[in-house]
């Protein structure tokens, strides 16, 4: 395929620049990347093809996951971001399904279960095994953070947010039910995991490097908000609002991915929770172009180019959408561009690519 700007042979990132970006302090005159994930069964490709290197499995030997780890930074770097972004999370045990799924390296794919819980008593409450946070590891962003270059910044999260924590531990089914007929219950669970997301937090923003949250926590479907707000307000949003004060508090913005229609609790998230900027966005829900419209003035937004665009469009049809919203967005600033969601397994490479090579074209 033909790329103009890539690989970006001579880099200046400036995480710097990103930040003030997504703060509203300047517009930038070039269009800034952000991502949320790059699936490695796309990284692979770009690794191997366009930057000409080897790629290693990240497994269970050190040296691996240090290959692993070269390959991603250099891969964001030559792509022309400003950051790179990993999470890691605490290890929640809860109940799964797997499926065939040949995008995936390993040819299946994991899903939580969305009908029997793991807690969904105040016996199993008592007897749940909670992971304790003195015991992870922060190694691999420890790694990360020794190796970026010169003016990159490392973004993170805890893996997963407490939304989803709590729906995957009851099961979305079970949730439903519970937040009936026993609240009390469902409000220690959430307790148990907010508090231990907290205390992930005091570990990774001390992290060299880091210059932004992008939290993830998929609260919405594709007509609402997956519980009532109100249940989101009560249960989920103050845990947001701890986790952005502890960024806020160290000098980062604390932005949110959220998938779904999620406009009514949006007031909320901008006000109270007082995130600095929105990521993912579905056009069928709402084009990035009318986020920035609405909260463009209070927040950044950040992604916007439909993954199913992505996934099933040419790369002309994603050039042509990459140049509409940048056109509409990029001049007010407070905005970045990338995938709608994330670069799924089922994503061609080369789709990607073009997204990200349009956008550098623009800039």
């Amino acid at each position: 395929m033909d790329l103009r700007n890539l690989p970006v042979q001579d880099p200046k990132p400036s995480a710097e620049d990103l930040v003030a970006q997504i703060r509203g302090e300047r517009v930038l005159d070039r269009v800034p990347l952000i991502e949320y994930i790059v699936d490695p069964v796309v990284m692979r490709p770009i690794v191997t093809e366009l930057l000409g290197r080897e790629w290693v499995d990240p497994g269970p030997e050190a040296a691996s996951w240090e290959a692993y780890l070269d390959n991603l930074v250099a891969m964001w770097h030559r792509l022309g971001y400003d950051i790179v972004r990993l999470e890691v999370g605490l290890p929640f045990s809860r109940k799964s399904v797997t499926g065939d799924d040949p995008t995936m390296a390993a040819g299946q794919r994991v899903w939580w279960d969305e009908h029997e819980g793991t807690i969904t008593s105040w016996e199993q409450l008592e007897t749940y095994p909670w992971p304790d946070v003195s015991e992870a590891s922060f190694w691999v962003l420890e790694r990360i953070c020794e190796r970026l270059p010169e003016g990159m910044g490392f973004v993170t999260c805890h893996g997963g947010g407490p939304y989803e924590h709590l729906s995957s531990l009851l099961s979305y089914e079970q949730l439903s039910y519970l937040l009936v007929d026993d609240p009390p219950l469902v409000k220690a669970i959430c307790e148990n995991i907010g508090k231990r997301i907290v205390a992930f937090y005091e570990r990774i923003l001390e992290l060299p490097g880091l210059v932004m949250v992008l939290q993830g926590d998929d609260m919405g479907f594709r007509t609402g908000t997956l519980i009532s707000p109100d249940h989101l307000r009560e249960l989920i949003l103050p845990w947001h609002e701890k986790m952005a004060a502890m960024a806020h508090a160290k000098g980062l913005p604390y932005c949110l991915h959220s998938c779904g229609e999620i406009s009514k609790i949006m007031p909320d998230l901008i006000e109270g929770v007082s995130i600095d900027g929105k990521h993912s966005f579905e056009d069928a829900i709402l084009p990035i172009e009318k986020a920035h419209e609405r909260w463009g003035g209070d927040i950044a937004l950040l992604g916007g180019v439909d993954v199913d665009l992505l996934t099933r469009g040419s790369t002309d049809d994603v050039r042509k959408r990459v140049r509409k919203i940048v056109e509409a967005c990029a001049p007010k600033g407070r905005f970045a561009l990338g995938s709608g969601n994330s670069i799924a397994s089922y994503v061609p490479a080369e789709n990607y690519l073009a997204m990200l090579d349009e956008g550098l074209a623009m800039g």
